[in-house]
């Protein structure tokens, strides 16, 4: 028998239960949260669903005490404790004391609920430097995640359990679509099925978030702080490091913010260098987009609003949209910026990478970042002339094709971001290109010398080392025939990115 919780929620909804300041609750399908001054109540609701069982009193226990376990990884601030709610001797409720134990709360301790991540992006405040933060942190978390080499990460369930779903909604969900895209979901995962075991034995099927998406993170002083992580079922939190990521990526994607997704993926990719899982993204982020599609339908069904139904069915198919794109993705390519120190490749590449191949867009390789990294520095940490010794560069250049080879080999395309002044480099690129059977743009930029000293010697906080005295001997050495497009860089940055992108449709004038 499924317990009355009626008792619980009046006696929580009650100011005077918290020193008379007022309370406000919220209600989802899983839980009852009561927020009432510095704090918050969350009590898991008494329901059974094949995934998740809080039926009972120990469950429920079990359940509350796991998810300040699971959840002080990442917000020890946040995640106070579990608490029970106790029958009194004068048979009233009160929160610890003595008597009874009727029910158990997760305690946390409330925050600005302005700096939710899904808010920031709203009110468009979701920073490159912010950003760049969130997948650090991320990474970080995804770095020091227990391994559960017991788990075996499977996915089949997932496209088994969408399509079901599907199934049931005929009419939101078109069945010929529906079909096709498990059908595209199954081959997908058979494809990288090898790839995927892989990294099981390697230990990146860990236990992650499992709900990584904008909503479930926030900015306590200044940090992204990842909360409310699955704690009830395995099978969504013990999964592979990357399928954990690509919700995050997903859910920048539905928001229209590709650019910020691409930015968020560049970095985390620095972080694991698992350039060969790139392979398995695609399905990732489809999977991640049909699973939002059957709950977006899920919620419209419980809906009395006539236009929040509508709200939440055209997002279940904005997101069954994705979840098809994503298994039909455009195909690998390379493209190349090449120009002295302050011609504006890094800026070039930042802004072309979002749109070239599979979602969230390109790998940004950048020689000066890589640098830093084989250095064992931070990108913003300068580096002494002797890392810039001719060795020490064409180590450089070979690491940039080395992982641009990888990740085009996953199916992924690839902006390599270098000087390439030097013939024979930039012909290791266009041979890397026809190796891998992908097309190749070199791109090379030009701009008058006393722009590049200007912004060379303007520049701050940036991986790049060059000062105006390197732009002086650049410009004496004979960098040999460029037959790559040649881009004017003085003038605006939109300019300049408006003339890349019809070079690299083939519609350059």
């Amino acid at each position: 028998m499924i317990a009355d919780q009626s008792e619980v929620a009046a006696f929580l909804a009650r100011p005077k239960t918290h020193g008379g300041v007022p309370v406000e609750r919220i209600d989802t399908h899983a839980a009852m949260v009561f927020l009432a001054g510095d704090l918050a109540y969350k009590v898991k609701r008494a329901v059974a669903y094949p995934y998740m069982d809080f039926s009972t009193l120990v469950r429920r226990r079990a359940a509350c005490e796991r998810e300040i376990e699971i959840n002080r990884r990442t917000a020890p601030q946040i995640y106070l404790g579990a608490r029970p709610i106790v029958r009194g001797a004068d048979g009233g409720l009160t929160l610890d004391g003595a008597g009874e134990v009727v029910e158990w709360a997760v305690v946390m301790r409330r925050f600005d609920q302005a700096g939710l991540f899904d808010r920031l992006a709203q009110a468009g405040r979701l920073t490159p430097a912010l950003l760049l933060r969130l997948a650090d942190e991320v990474a970080e978390f995804h770095e020091r995640a227990e391994p559960v080499p017991q788990q075996a990460g499977e996915l089949g369930w997932v496209v088994d359990e969408n399509a079901g779903e599907f199934a049931e909604r005929p009419e939101l969900f078109d069945p010929d679509r529906a079909e096709r895209l498990t059908a595209a979901a199954r081959t997908a995962l058979e494809r990288v099925a090898g790839l995927l075991e892989g990294r099981r034995s390697r230990g990146l099927v860990r236990r992650c978030h499992g709900d990584l998406h904008l909503r479930n993170v926030c900015l306590i002083d200044g940090q992204p702080t990842l909360f409310d992580a699955i704690e009830f079922n395995d099978a969504f939190a013990c999964i592979d490091v990357l399928y954990d990521f690509a919700f995050l990526l997903m859910d920048l994607d539905h928001r229209g913010l590709r650019p910020a997704a691409n930015l968020v993926f560049n970095r985390y990719l620095q972080r694991s260098g698992e350039l060969e899982a790139l392979a398995a993204l695609p399905l990732f982020l489809s999977l991640r987009a049909a699973v939002r599609a059957k709950v977006s339908a899920s919620a419209a069904l419980s809906q009395d609003d006539d236009g929040a139904r509508q709200r939440l069915e055209d997002e279940a198919h904005a997101y069954f949209a994705a979840a098809a794109a994503y298994l039909a993705p455009p195909p690998a390519r390379l493209v190349a910026v090449g120009g002295l120190s302050g011609s504006g490749k890094s800026t070039l590449g930042r802004a072309l990478a979002p749109a070239l191949g599979p979602a969230p867009g390109a790998l940004h390789l950048r020689s000066d970042v890589l640098r830093k990294e084989l250095h064992g520095v931070d990108e913003l940490t300068e580096l002494p002339q002797e890392a810039y010794r001719p060795e020490v560069s064409a180590r450089i250049y070979g690491e940039l094709l080395a992982r641009a080879q990888r990740a085009l080999a996953a199916g992924h395309a690839v902006v390599l971001d270098a000087v390439y002044s030097k013939p024979e480099g930039r012909l290791e690129v266009e041979a890397l290109a026809r190796q891998t059977g992908v097309a190749f743009t070199g791109l090379w930029l030009e701009a008058p010398s006393g722009v590049l000293l200007a912004r060379t010697a303007a520049r701050r906080d940036d991986a790049s080392d060059a000062t105006p005295e390197v732009v002086g001997r650049q410009l004496q050495e004979d960098p040999g025939t460029i037959t790559w497009h040649h881009l004017a860089t003085a003038d605006t940055p939109e300019q300049v990115v408006s003339e890349a992108e019809r070079v690299l449709a083939g519609r350059s004038r």
